[in-house]
């Protein structure tokens, strides 16, 4: 036998023919060509996910740059059963995220400065998007203090389902319920500015 059969006992498949489970494997080993493989299979779809709801290409461009940054950063203690899934979900929070910034800042300025006026009302906008962030941070507060901490976790610091169970040792189903929960009180908090969310998230 050569010594070269002893470095390589076999030639390795490209990434390209690996399935999820062994990209994921590879990605926990640190492996940047598993990684670059992850983002070939996945990254335009997440992109046209997160566009179709932003309704920008750039943001949605950041949002998947994001969500892959942090995949790289945490790829030794990531829990992945099937990575289509985690990855649009990851997108989906991000997405919700930037919307709920957006309405405490310039789209929900903006969405009024788009109302028939004839008049300079833009210190009433500003009180109005005042007032928005205001009601936000009042119904976080109402949250039960679980609920409010996952809410947090997921939005504020970007989270995943699996990184939030394993952070405050609950099951992706008490997380995910947590976040269901407390979105159902925020829109009841905050349901004279629904008109605004919808427009943001369907425009």
């Amino acid at each position: 036998m050569h010594s070269s059969d002893n470095q390589l006992p076999f030639k390795p498949k490209p990434c390209s023919s690996w399935d999820d489970a062994a990209l994921v494997q590879a990605l926990r080993g640190g492996s940047e060509p598993a990684f670059a493989e992850i983002y070939r299979r996945y990254g335009f779809g997440l992109i046209e996910q997160a566009y179709r709801k932003v309704g920008s290409r750039e943001a949605a461009e950041e949002i998947v740059q994001d969500l892959f940054a942090a995949l790289w950063h945490k790829r030794d203690g990531i829990a992945i059963q099937k990575l289509p899934e985690y990855l649009g979900t990851a997108v989906k929070y991000r997405v919700i995220n930037l919307i709920k910034t957006r309405l405490t800042h310039a789209d929900y300025l903006a969405y009024c400065r788009t109302q028939p006026s004839h008049a300079d009302h833009r210190t009433e906008q500003e009180l109005a998007a005042t007032d928005l962030a205001g009601a936000l941070r009042r119904s976080l507060t109402r949250l039960p203090t679980h609920t409010r901490e996952v809410f947090q976790l997921s939005r504020i610091e970007h989270q995943t389902v699996p990184e939030i169970a394993g952070r405050l040792k609950l099951s992706t189903k008490a997380v995910e319920y947590h976040i269901t929960r407390a979105l159902k009180q925020l829109r009841v908090s905050l349901k004279d500015f629904l008109v605004v969310l919808a427009l943001l998230m369907f425009r």
